[in-house]
């Protein structure tokens, strides 16, 4: 299958096979208007299986939202046809409005407004705490 290149634009790569609509919905990239190609399962020999997210705009990303899905993601950001900057993502130290606590007594299940922030505790074991009611949350 070929998939043409983007002029200008940002390329999301190396997405673990099967998570592409996540961060899709988690981006709200259905909500913007412009061009956006989900890839699934491309051949890597790095991976075996990736998928991969284009934009044909150089767009505000929450970076956050990438790291705590796939920390082996790689951002890269296309102007005039070529690599003008490479991000690799990593666990963030924080979410804010990335999860939701999933603790009935928390504060964030009844107030509506308050903001659902957790923070890393443990980075080998992919641990968060809810920075409200300390209930943890272990990303799948």
């Amino acid at each position: 299958m070929d998939i043409s290149g983007v002029k200008n634009g940002i390329v999301i790569d190396h997405i673990k096979a099967g998570k592409s609509m996540q961060i899709y919905d988690l981006l709200g990239l259905g909500k913007i208007d412009n061009t956006v190609a989900l890839i699934k399962n491309a051949s890597s020999e790095k991976y075996g299986k990736k998928d991969i997210i284009k934009i044909d705009e150089v767009i505000d990303l929450d970076y956050d939202v990438l790291g705590y899905v796939d920390s082996n993601i790689t951002v890269n950001i296309v102007e005039n046809n070529r690599l003008a900057k490479k991000l690799h993502m990593e666990l963030p130290e924080k979410l804010i409005n990335v999860v939701q606590c999933k603790n009935p007594r928390c504060i964030t299940s009844v107030e509506q407004e308050i903001v659902h922030e957790f923070r890393l505790v443990d980075k080998e074991k992919k641990i968060y705490r809810c920075c409200y009611c300390d209930a943890e949350h272990r990303v799948k």
